[in-house]
């Protein structure tokens, strides 16, 4: 449901064609901080506040890096804060199943 969103959104804001592939892709990609995450909640507990700044880095670095090849491929200049925010919403909830 997430990729669906982006994907509306951007075929919203692109001025090119968006393929559900090349959002899917991004997206999986980007997901790697996420992946990093929970390998270290293996080892530590992200209950604490080590564990929130190390996840609020973790959903900025995803959603910085999946903004930025958005917004790089499709040629939308000047609008990475406006792709940035869903992906961010999206990468959050991934990380509150990493948390939770």
């Amino acid at each position: 449901m997430g990729c669906l969103g982006i994907y509306a959104l951007l075929s919203l804001m692109a001025v090119s064609a968006v393929t559900l592939g090349t959002v899917v892709s991004v997206l999986g990609y980007c997901l790697l901080p996420m992946v990093i995450l929970s390998g270290i909640n293996v080892v530590l507990s992200l209950q604490g506040l080590t564990g929130f700044v190390l996840t609020g880095l973790a959903i900025a670095w995803c959603s910085l890096s999946a903004s930025k090849l958005f917004v790089t491929a499709l040629f939308m200049d000047h609008q990475q804060p406006l792709v940035a925010y869903p992906c961010a919403l999206l990468y959050g909830v991934f990380a509150l199943i990493t948390i939770f």
